[in-house]
């Protein structure tokens, strides 16, 4: 699994495999999940992260 996050865009990305995205599907505005052809989760994209308590994910990790 490879994180990324986009700090002046609050953009946190959780790559979980290194398959090619053939779908994308919003769950709701902040959230995004991709999938490869055989159906497993490559990515997760989560918009305005910070602010929803998603980065840093130490911090709630701890809680």
């Amino acid at each position: 699994m490879r994180t990324t996050y986009d700090e002046a865009d609050d953009i946190l990305v959780l790559r979980l495999a290194d398959k090619p995205i053939v779908k994308e599907v919003s769950q709701d505005w902040n959230t995004h999940l991709s999938y490869a052809e055989d159906g497993t989760l490559v990515e997760v994209v989560i918009l305005e992260a910070s602010r929803l308590g998603a980065w840093p994910l130490l911090k709630n990790a701890a809680a």
